[in-house]
């Protein structure tokens, strides 16, 4: 085969594969999709999943998989969707734990920001700073002044080392100067028991997680991490208001694809998303459990993960904090 029958056959396979993969993506889907949780189910993002799971399929007409790839503290799902084909059929439900993990673990298998393309952001959620109900102290601004006082005794819980619990806290640490001792459990359910017990002086949980320890009088909210107040407990302030405006930290959940997604199925799932986010029976749903619909467009889940990285490094690099 002479060198210009070679090329000419060599445009005509190009121009066949381009031509079958431009009609592969303007029939997206034609083919079951599958949303990967890289954790286990009862968690925000797993909830979301199937949640909006049931009503995509049924707007898009094919199967929705729900996969609980849960392992490592989320890099083992990460990693799965980071290797898997770029064409919209493979979408991780990710949440707050891949800007810590990118944070605690410089070794990650994928780049959490070249291994992704932002689909959507879904939800935020409030943490807030909780301390025993039999502890002396109503506002922030005199639990870090009792905190100083201990003299470095005064510890709090978390659910584990490198967790967003352990991390909000050491950046209410560095910000304050209190010097709180961290004491890390396996899981929540031992964090907060010995809290409640007054085994430590504080922990900063979920809003959702904390609302009906609060509400029957077994822990005393001190502030919420958030923007502004919470309606639910109106009468507590933000750390903001109580003179900490540089602090504030809030979940969230969001889908992402792999690098290379094409375009044109990043804005059909961004939409789908922001429809099903905008449901009256979905809205009531999250709200109902502390969680905030967000919605808007890829580039707003870009920045956020971008600035949660860099705040998780900060705070890990600074307070020399080692997981792994």
């Amino acid at each position: 085969m002479n060198k210009r029958i070679f090329y000419k056959a060599l445009v005509i396979a190009s121009m066949v594969t381009f031509a079958a993969d431009s009609m592969s993506q303007s029939n997206y889907p034609n083919r079951p999709i599958k949303f990967v949780v890289p954790s286990t189910t009862g968690i925000t993002s797993d909830t979301l999943a199937r949640l909006i799971g049931p009503v995509m399929s049924q707007r898009l007409g094919v199967p929705i998989v729900i996969e609980n790839k849960a392992g490592a503290g989320g890099l083992i799902g990460a990693d799965a969707v980071a290797k898997a084909e770029a064409d919209g059929y493979t979408l991780l439900f990710a949440n707050t734990s891949f800007g810590t993990l990118a944070a605690t673990n410089p070794k990650l298998p994928y780049d959490p920001i070249k291994s992704f393309t932002s689909i959507s952001l879904l939800s935020s959620s409030v943490m807030t700073l909780v301390v025993p109900a039999d502890l002396s102290i109503t506002t922030f601004k005199d639990f870090v002044e009792y905190v100083k006082k201990q003299g470095g005794k005064a510890n709090y819980s978390s659910p584990g080392l490198g967790t967003t619990q352990h991390l909000a806290m050491e950046l209410i640490n560095q910000k304050t100067g209190m010097g709180m001792l961290h004491v890390p459990y396996r899981g929540s359910s031992g964090a907060m028991s010995d809290l409640i017990a007054g085994h430590v002086q504080a922990s900063v949980v979920a809003l959702q997680t904390a609302a009906p320890f609060i509400e029957s009088g077994r822990v005393k909210l001190l502030a919420v991490l958030g923007k502004k107040r919470v309606p639910q407990f109106s009468q507590v302030p933000t750390l903001s208001e109580s003179g900490y405006g540089d602090i504030a930290v809030e979940t969230w959940s969001a889908v992402m694809a792999p690098k290379g997604t094409p375009l044109n199925i990043v804005a059909k799932l961004n939409s789908e998303i922001d429809y099903i986010l905008n449901l009256p029976e979905i809205k009531e749903t999250l709200i109902s459990q502390g969680v905030i619909p967000v919605g808007g467009k890829p580039d707003m889940l870009d920045q956020l993960i971008r600035s949660e990285i860099k705040v998780w490094t900060d705070v890990v690099q600074k307070g020399k904090i080692l997981v792994n």
